[in-house]
C-alpha cells in the first residue's frame, strides 16, 4: 500500500484498506516471522525456550499479559520490542486524539468529520514507533492520567456543557488507542486506580466520571511486575489479576556462560578502553560469578533480587580500574589483575539491597565477602581444593609456596603498581610460577602473571594464606602472622582501609 498517495478516505477504501484489531496485527505479523524463521526480540538472550515461546503463545492467543519477574530480567526490554510486530504504518483520521480508524471511527470528533467530509476526510498516516505507550506506576498516578477527565477550560473556551462528550480530555490509555499500553511495576499503582482497568481489559470500554460514555478501545496491554511486590509495596487486586490472560515469568540466566555473554554485550566500553585494556576471560568469570553468589547469600535480600545491570556495571568499572592505572603509569596497555575487581565495590554496593544482617556487617564489607567467595568458587575449579588435599593426605601442591610465607617473606601488589613493578613481585614467590605452569599449560606468558595473583587470593580464601589491606594494595604473608595482626584474609574493615585511599 503506497502511503504517500493515499490522503482521504476515499483514497483508502479504493486502496482496499480493512480494518483489524492491533491484537489480530500483531498475530498475523508474527506467524509471519515465524515462518520465515524471522527472529524477535533481539539482544534478549537465555530465554529462547522458557519466556519467548510462551510470549510468542500469548500473542498468538491474543492475550493482554503480565511479564513476571526480579529485578534486571529484560522485561521492560521485551515490551519494547513488541512494537516491531505492528505495521509500519498505520492509518487514522487527521487530528483525532485518539487514533481513530477512518473506517471504524469511536470518537465524537472523528464521526462528525467524517459525516462533514465524507470520502474526502483527510488521512494521517503514523509510525509504529508512536503506537508504543509506556507508564511506569507511581502512587500518585491518577484515573484521570490514565483514562481522563473533564477539562473544564475546554468546556468553556467551545461553550460547551459537562455532558458533552468534546469536553473530555482523554487520558493515556485512550490515546494509545489501536497500539500497545505497558505499565510498569503494576503492583505500585493504587488499588482503587487498578480497579478503573477492569472495564478496559474485559469489555475493553471506559467510562469517565458520569458520562454515559462507551469508547471501545482497542489495545494490546502488557504489564510487569516483580512478585515480590505483591507484600513487600503492593498488590495485584484479584479481580485484575484474573482479567489478564497470560502470566508469564522471567528469570535470570541459567548458566554463568550465558551471563557473562549478556554483560559483555550490555556493558559500555570505551573504544580506547577495548583497545588499551585486556580483561582476561577468568575476570569476567569472577565478576558473573559475584552476582551467582549474591543471590544465594544469607546478607542480601533475595526478594528483591540481584540484576544484571550489577555485572553490567561491575565490568565497566573494572575497565576504567584498569584504564586508570594505565594512564596513571602512561604504559599503552594493560592487563586487568584481580586488584581491579575490587574497583567494582560501588557497583555491588549500589545494586543489592541487604537485609538486617548484612546492614549489620556493612554494605563495604558484604561487597568484599561477596568478591572473595567468587575468588573462592573459581578457585576451586581451576586448582585443588586445599581443605580436601589436606585430608586426602595427598602431596600438599601447594607447599613451596606457602613455605616461602612460612619463612618470614611477604609481598606487597599494589592497586597503581606498573606491570614492570607487578610482575617483579610476584616473581619473588618462590614456586608461584611453577605452580601456575603445572596445572595451567595453555596459560600465556602475559596472562600467567593474572593467574598468579589469583592463585594467591584463592589460598587466602581458602585460609592457607593471610590477605592483609594496606594504603592502597594488599598483603600477603603467613597465616600465623595474619592471624596476630587481627586482620587475616579481610581486604578491608572499613572505608579507611579501602583498595584507593588517599589516590
Amino acid at each position: 500500500m503506497n502511503i504517500e498517495k493515499i490522503k482521504t478516505l476515499g483514497d483508502l477504501i479504493k486502496a482496499g484498506y480493512k480494518p483489524r484489531s492491533v491484537k489480530e496485527e500483531m498475530r498475523e505479523n508474527l506467524i509471519a516471522r515465524l515462518q520465515n524463521n524471522q527472529h524477535l526480540f533481539t539482544g534478549i538472550q537465555g530465554y529462547e525456550d522458557t519466556v519467548l515461546p510462551q510470549i510468542q503463545t500469548a500473542i498468538l492467543s491474543r492475550h493482554n499479559m503480565i511479564l513476571l519477574g526480579l529485578r534486571g530480567q529484560a522485561k521492560t526490554r521485551i515490551a519494547r520490542q513488541m512494537v516491531q510486530l505492528l505495521d509500519e504504518y498505520m492509518p487514522i483520521v487527521a487530528g483525532s486524539e485518539i487514533n481513530d480508524d477512518p473506517l471504524a471511527p469511536i470518537s465524537v470528533f472523528a464521526r462528525n468529520t467524517i459525516a462533514e467530509f465524507k470520502d474526502k476526510t483527510p488521512i494521517a498516516w503514523i509510525h509504529r514507533n508512536e503506537r508504543y505507550t509506556e507508564k511506569l506506576a507511581t502512587p500518585d498516578v491518577s484515573v484521570a492520567d490514565l483514562i481522563g477527565d473533564i477539562d473544564p477550560i475546554k468546556a468553556a473556551s467551545l461553550k460547551l456543557n459537562y455532558a458533552d462528550e468534546r469536553v473530555i480530555h482523554f487520558g493515556l490509555i485512550p490515546r494509545a488507542h489501536r497500539g500497545i499500553f505497558v505499565i510498569n511495576e503494576l503492583p505500585d499503582l493504587q488499588a482503587r486506580i487498578q480497579v478503573s482497568l477492569f472495564n478496559i481489559l474485559q469489555e475493553g470500554d471506559l467510562q469517565i466520571r458520569g458520562f454515559k460514555l462507551r469508547l471501545p478501545l482497542d489495545l494490546q496491554f502488557v504489564f510487569t511486575a516483580n512478585p515480590e511486590d505483591y507484600t513487600n509495596r503492593g498488590s495485584i487486586v484479584t479481580p485484575l489479576k484474573d482479567r489478564i490472560d497470560s502470566q508469564i515469568l522471567t528469570h535470570y540466566p541459567k548458566s554463568l556462560e550465558l551471563s557473562k555473554r549478556i554483560t559483555t554485550q550490555e556493558a559500555s566500553i570505551a573504544t580506547t578502553q577495548r583497545q588499551q585494556v585486556v580483561v582476561p576471560d577468568l575476570l569476567l568469570d569472577i565478576i558473573e560469578q559475584v552476582a551467582i553468589e549474591a543471590r544465594k547469600s544469607e546478607w542480601v535480600d533475595q526478594k528483591s533480587g540481584v540484576s544484571a545491570r550489577l555485572t553490567i556495571s561491575a565490568l565497566e568499572n573494572v575497565y576504567s580500574h584498569a584504564e586508570r592505572r594505565l594512564l596513571l603509569n602512561k604504559e599503552a596497555k594493560t592487563i586487568a589483575r584481580i586488584s581491579d575487581l575490587y574497583g567494582m565495590l560501588p557497583s555491588i554496593t549500589g545494586k543489592v539491597e541487604l537485609v538486617y544482617e548484612g546492614e549489620l556487617e556493612g554494605p563495604a564489607n558484604v561487597a568484599q565477602l561477596l568478591i572473595g567467595k567468587a575468588i573462592r568458587a573459581q578457585f576451586d575449579r581451576m586448582f585443588p581444593n586445599p581443605e580436601k588435599v589436606k585430608k586426602s593426605q595427598k602431596k600438599q601442591p601447594y607447599a613451596r609456596l606457602i613455605n616461602w610465607f612460612n619463612e618470614g617473606n611477604t609481598i606487597s601488589l599494589l592497586a597503581t603498581e606498573s606491570e614492570v613493578g607487578y610482575k617483579h613481585a610476584l616473581k619473588q614467590v618462590d614456586g608461584l610460577q611453577e605452580t601456575i605452569q603445572s596445572f595451567l599449560t595453555d596459560v600465556t606468558d602475559d596472562l600467567q602473571y593474572v593467574y598468579m595473583e589469583f592463585l594467591l587470593h584463592g589460598l587466602a580464601e581458602f585460609s592457607q594464606l593471610s590477605k592483609t589491606a594496606i594504603e592502597k594494595g594488599v598483603t600477603f604473608k603467613d597465616i600465623v602472622s595474619g592471624m596476630f595482626s587481627g586482620n587475616s584474609n579481610r581486604f578491608a574493615t572499613n572505608e579507611d582501609e579501602s583498595l584507593d585511599e588517599d589516590e
